[in-house]
C-alpha cells in the first residue's frame, strides 16, 4: 500500500491527526502508544541505534526479530536516536514540542536529565500531554526503584490472592487549552483491579487470601476438572442460576434447600457445593458438561489456550485475527484491534518497522538535508 493510501485510511480513524512521541522500551509505554496508533494517531517511536527496543529480541524470533514486535510496533514510525548525544536530544526535543502526546516509561528523572521532562517541555508547549508510566509513579519513597509488571502485580495485591491457598491459610480540575501529566504506576494499575479488597479490610479486618480458581465469597464460582482432565469454569452464583445448576447436575436436594437460596447461605457451605459440582464434572467430558450446562442456561466455559482461540467460532465470527505478510512474503496472523468502533475502527497499516526505518522521512520533515543526515549517521547519533 502506498503512503497516500495509508494516509487516506488513517484520516478516517478516531485519532487521525494526533501526533504521539514514544520514548520508552519493552511493554508498558510502547503498548499505550500502540493502542493510539491502531486508531489513527501518528506515532514516532524513538529507539537506540544499537539494537533498538529490547523487545525486538524477546520470546519467539523470526530471523532475529521477535514476532511480538510485529504487533507491539505496528503502525509506528521508527526513528533511531542515541539520546546520550546532545544532537539526538535536540531532535527529540523538536519532535516533543510539536507532539500532542508524549508517552514515556523511563525511570523518574531520566527525561529531566535530558532536558525533556514535563515541566521543561510544558514551559514551551502548554498544551502538551505527557503520559508517564513507571513501577511506582513519579513521586514517593520508591519512585527511583525499577519495577516491571510482575512487581506491580505483587505490590498491587493481585499475586497475594492468586493461586491456591498456602501456608495452611483459607481461602482534577480542567484548564481549557492546557495539557497535563498522566502519572501511571504499574502497581496502582493492578491495585485498581482489586475490587472490594480495601473496604473489606478497613471495615471488617478481612484479608482476602488465595482461593485457587474460585471467586471468594461468590458461590459457586470455581474451576472444576472433567473426566479427561480438562478444566471448566462454572459461574452458578446468581440465585436463580444456582438452582438451575443444581437441577442440571442432579442435585435437586441442594436446589431446593432454603439455606442455599441466597449467596450468603451458600458461602457457609462452599466446600459442600464445590464437592457436588466436582463429582458431577468428573464423570463427563468437557463437551458433555458444556452442552448440559449451556442447555440449562448456566454460565460456563472452558479455559482457552491459544490453539482453542484460533479455531473458536466466536473469535472467528468477531474477526479477532488478521493475516499479514512479512517483507519476505511469509504469512503471519496478528491479533485484531479492539475495541471495535463502528464508524472509525482501528487498523493495522504496517507491521513493526526495522530500526530507524523512518529516519530520513522524519529528519527531512524537521529540516535536515541529506548531508546532515549522513553526518548524524556517521557519528552514531542515529
Amino acid at each position: 500500500m502506498i503512503e497516500t493510501e495509508k494516509g487516506a485510511e488513517k484520516a478516517k480513524q478516531a485519532l487521525a491527526g494526533i501526533k504521539v512521541l514514544e520514548l520508552g522500551t519493552l511493554i508498558a509505554g510502547p503498548f499505550c502508544a500502540r493502542m493510539l496508533g491502531e486508531f489513527g494517531a501518528d506515532v514516532i517511536k524513538i529507539e537506540t541505534p544499537q539494537g533498538g527496543d529490547p523487545l525486538r529480541q524477546w520470546r519467539v524470533l523470526k530471523e532475529g526479530t521477535s514476532l511480538w514486535w510485529s504487533v507491539q510496533a505496528r503502525n509506528k514510525q521508527s526513528l533511531s536516536l542515541n539520546l546520550k548525544d546532545e544532537r539526538a536530544r535536540d531532535i527529540a526535543r523538536q519532535l516533543a514540542l510539536e507532539a500532542d502526546i508524549i508517552i514515556e516509561n523511563y525511570r523518574p528523572g531520566v527525561l529531566e536529565k535530558w532536558g525533556l521532562g514535563y515541566e521543561q517541555l510544558r514551559a514551551i508547549n502548554p498544551a502538551l500531554i505527557m503520559v508517564r508510566l513507571s513501577g511506582y509513579g513519579q513521586d514517593g519513597p520508591m519512585r527511583d526503584l525499577p519495577g516491571f509488571g510482575a512487581i506491580g502485580e505483587a505490590m498491587g495485591g493481585l499475586r497475594y490472592v492468586s493461586g491456591h491457598p498456602w501456608n495452611g491459610k483459607a481461602g482534577a480540575e480542567a484548564v481549557a487549552g492546557c495539557g497535563q501529566m498522566v502519572d501511571v504506576a504499574l502497581y496502582e494499575s493492578v491495585f485498581n483491579l482489586m475490587e472490594s479488597l480495601v473496604p473489606e479490610f478497613d471495615y471488617a479486618g478481612v484479608v482476602r487470601e488465595r482461593t485457587g480458581g474460585a471467586l471468594p465469597g461468590i458461590v459457586p464460582s470455581n474451576t472444576y476438572t472433567t473426566k479427561e482432565g480438562d478444566n471448566i469454569v462454572i459461574a452458578g452464583n446468581g440465585d436463580a442460576i444456582f438452582k438451575r445448576l443444581m437441577l442440571a447436575i442432579g442435585r435437586a436436594d441442594l436446589a431446593n434447600d432454603p439455606q442455599l437460596a441466597r449467596n450468603d447461605g451458600r458461602v457457609a457451605r462452599t466446600a459442600e457445593i464445590d464437592a457436588a459440582i466436582s463429582a458431577w464434572t468428573a464423570n463427563l467430558t468437557i463437551d458433555q458438561a458444556l452442552a448440559c450446562l449451556q442447555a440449562a442456561d448456566v454460565p460456563v466455559g472452558k479455559i482457552y489456550s491459544v490453539r482453542d482461540m484460533m479455531q473458536d467460532p466466536q473469535y472467528l465470527a468477531r474477526k479477532m485475527f488478521e493475516t499479514h505478510q512479512f517483507a519476505d512474503g511469509t504469512s503471519i496472523k496478528l491479533p485484531a484491534i479492539s475495541p471495535k468502533l463502528s464508524a472509525t475502527p482501528g487498523k493495522t497499516h504496517w507491521l513493526g518497522p526495522a530500526i530507524g526505518a523512518h529516519n530520513e522521512q522524519i529528519l527531512q520533515r524537521l529540516g535536515y538535508d541529506a548531508e546532515q543526515i549522513a553526518q548524524l549517521r556517521q557519528d552514531g547519533v542515529i
